[in-house]
């Protein structure tokens, strides 16, 4: 497989909460390598995106192809198993099980690319180097945890699957600083290990740090799309969407 194949991509996807279409036609993909940013202000429909890609909405429609497999109308239990991972903005960890439980729970076995060239493989010892926080802590519950740290903890039980994409929503929302910074060298380190990710970022300054491309998204459409660079530069497109 080229570093440039696509692995996710979708078509004219459509989503509704109830009677309220949410998503309007919105296209996008990403490649094999990229971190790619789906930017937007709160209610623009970023996390409904994620959500819709991965199969937790029931009403949608469109197509949604991962690894060359139609995903559209699956239960995200499948794309799990396919190797498209998931990583909620609410930080769903096991409260009552320790770093190294919770951990064990997300874990799948090997994968390959198509090329026969070995996928990223993670145990807790490489994680706990990626996240030396959970490292100092493997017994203790997930409810005795920081809110960064339970980040933390939920990206690293996601990377126990071994996915070939991460979806991650909203990374730097409702974290301290520090950890922040923490979570933009996590990004870059999973990038240089072969792990794609799609991110859905309100922080321009963050996703400009870790970003190759970026779609902007308002009122579920998608308004721009461009290399991350190009929207740095683009005042009048950031002015009108992102109020930055």
């Amino acid at each position: 497989m080229s570093t440039h194949e696509t692995l996710l991509k979708a078509n004219s996807l459509c989503a509704w909460y109830g009677a309220a279409q949410i998503l309007y036609d919105v296209d996008l993909e990403v490649r094999r390598g990229e971190v790619v940013a789906l930017m937007g202000r709160n209610g623009a429909g970023k996390s409904t995106t994620l959500k819709t890609l991965i199969g937790m909405l029931a009403k949608r429609k469109g197509n949604v192809s991962f690894l060359g497999h139609d995903i559209s109308k699956s239960e995200p239990h499948h794309a799990a198993k396919l190797g498209l991972g998931f990583v909620p903005e609410d930080r769903r960890v096991f409260t009552d099980l320790t770093v190294m439980e919770n951990l064990e729970v997300g874990k799948q076995p090997p994968r390959r690319w198509a090329d026969g060239s070995e996928a990223p493989l993670w145990t807790p010892e490489r994680l706990f180097k990626l996240f030396p926080n959970l490292g100092e802590m493997p017994d203790r519950p997930g409810g005795r945890m920081s809110g960064g740290e339970q980040q933390m903890l939920t990206v690293a039980r996601t990377l126990m699957g071994n996915p070939y994409l991460v979806l991650l929503d909203e990374p730097s929302e409702g974290v301290a600083p520090v950890i922040v910074e923490q979570m933009a060298n996590m990004i870059l380190e999973l990038k240089a290990q072969g792990v794609s990710i799609l991110l859905s970022e309100q922080n321009m300054h963050f996703a400009e740090l870790v970003s190759d491309r970026a779609y902007v998204l308002e009122k579920g459409q998608i308004r721009y799309h461009a290399t991350m660079a190009e929207l740095a530069a683009n005042e009048e497109v950031r002015r009108a969407y992102l109020s930055v």
